[in-house]
């Protein structure tokens, strides 16, 4: 069975116990779109393609355009080896010229080693051929929103024109429910993926450190004669580091970022989801909105950075995989963190630490997200950025119990201290934003934050 058959049968598992009894034994069919190539608005200009999720899970392909056909039925061979169709572009010699072609139907066959691999002109009859085979069978597709890729009409009128029940309401949840816990192959994809970002930021951290010892040595004519060279760059701009750490995963074979890289110096590092990248590092005194740099680190070396912290938070995908990880590294003075960001720095390792000690299956997630808070409230009391009973004019409100129950705390860590991780990096939002929070299950990609945002 490959793995896209172990993914179909996880996932029409899933879906057959959302159905009511009186239909869980009927046969089960599954239509899906994948992605197709975006293009740049009212041009003919191409934008980066990236599979969808819930398509590539089924199928592991990533050919633009495609459809996927599955078929499943409880107490027949089809429970342990579903119908899975895939039906991909035919390439056009006049095509051939501007893109790369898809594969031949052979080339897919071995790739994919699905059930059958044709033509999208195909698949109306392959419908067809299904809806005749199991009469009373129930036609799954995923919502009919701007999330997802639209499948056309003319594939579900057969469905539709047959009086066959086509719904929305199942394929997606299940999904999500096969998606959360990952298999051997996730989790190694997943490991590959958070191994590349991981060397991707010690890149960008060893550059800093070079920038700060001096050890950047350029050759002749560096920056006047002719452009410098990757070894020779300083870093003195967000979009510097960026471009390093990106470079660094694509040159070990990581296409895409999982999401658009955080790079934030200075005071910067406190918005959650800044994407901007388009500062440079601070130069003299550090207020609301001072930003000011002229370059004179690449020039010469009378001007000194003002201490300050970098944060990146930026993972690459493997395989459609995704990696997270947020580092925070010092800045000028000397490169080394001041006493107050080491003491904050500090805190938040410790946050970390207890909370993987404590993780295990069955776990409450809210008990995590607890420690961290109690973690930080008693870490705030120690540096004095919060009162405690003994302090002057205090008393038993300033105990830690009764700073975590006032919620005062959100105010310095306002965020979850993490989330699922897989083929999203936010994976099956019905696990990161849930309704119910369960507890942890076994086999369940986590992103524990390491830099957490704490705004002193």
């Amino acid at each position: 069975v490959s793995i896209a058959q172990q993914h179909a049968i996880k996932t029409f598992h899933k879906l057959v116990e959302l159905l009511p009894p009186a239909e869980q034994n009927k046969a089960q069919i599954a239509l899906l779109a994948g992605a197709e190539t975006p293009f740049r608005n009212d041009t003919d200009r191409e934008m980066s393609f990236r599979q969808e999720s819930n398509f590539y899970y089924l199928s592991g392909c990533t050919v633009p355009s495609s459809y996927l056909l599955l078929a499943f039925q409880n107490g027949t061979s089809l429970e342990s080896s579903p119908s899975v169709q895939l039906f991909i572009p035919q390439a056009e010699l006049a095509d051939l010229m501007w893109s790369v072609a898809p594969p031949s139907l052979d080339e897919a066959a071995v790739l994919h080693q699905v059930t059958r691999v044709d033509h999208p002109s195909a698949l109306s009859d392959a419908i067809q051929e299904l809806l005749k085979a199991f009469p009373g069978a129930i036609f799954h597709v995923l919502p009919n929103t701007k999330l997802f890729p639209t499948i056309s009409s003319q594939y579900t009128a057969a469905a539709v024109a047959g009086n066959v029940r086509v719904t929305e309401d199942y394929l997606l949840s299940a999904l999500h429910r096969a998606r959360l816990t990952k298999d051997v192959a996730e989790i190694a994809a997943i490991r590959e993926a958070n191994a590349i970002s991981s060397r991707a930021h010690e890149v960008v951290m060893r550059v800093l450190g070079q920038g700060v010892r001096g050890a950047i040595v350029r050759g002749k004519g560096a920056g006047v004669e002719r452009p410098l060279l990757p070894g020779e760059w300083l870093i003195e701009k967000e979009a510097e580091a960026e471009a390093l750490f990106v470079a660094s995963c694509r040159r070990e074979g990581a296409v895409h970022q999982a999401y658009l890289p955080i790079v934030a110096a200075s005071t910067r590092a406190s918005t959650l989801h800044y994407c901007c990248n388009d500062r440079e590092f601070a130069w003299g005194p550090v207020k609301a909105h001072d930003h000011h740099n002229s370059s004179h680190l690449s020039h010469d070396h009378e001007k000194v950075l003002n201490p300050q912290v970098l944060l990146i938070d930026a993972g690459c995908e493997w395989n459609c995989y995704a990696a997270d990880i947020t580092r925070t590294m010092p800045v000028g003075n000397g490169g080394k963190f001041t006493p107050e960001a080491r003491a904050i720095y500090e805190l938040v390792l410790e946050m970390q630490r207890l909370s993987m000690e404590a993780l295990k299956p069955g776990l409450h997630w809210d008990a995590i997200q607890l420690l961290c808070h109690r973690t930080l409230v008693r870490g705030f009391q120690r540096l004095g950025i919060f009162k405690t009973p003994a302090s002057p004019n205090s008393g038993s409100w300033n105990a830690d119990e009764a700073i975590l129950a006032s919620g005062v705390s959100t105010a310095f860590f306002p965020h979850g201290v993490g989330h699922s991780l897989g083929l999203d990096v936010h994976d099956v939002p019905s696990a990161s934003k849930p309704e119910v929070n369960d507890s942890i299950g076994r086999g369940v990609g986590l992103a524990m934050r390491r830099s957490t945002l704490i705004c002193v």
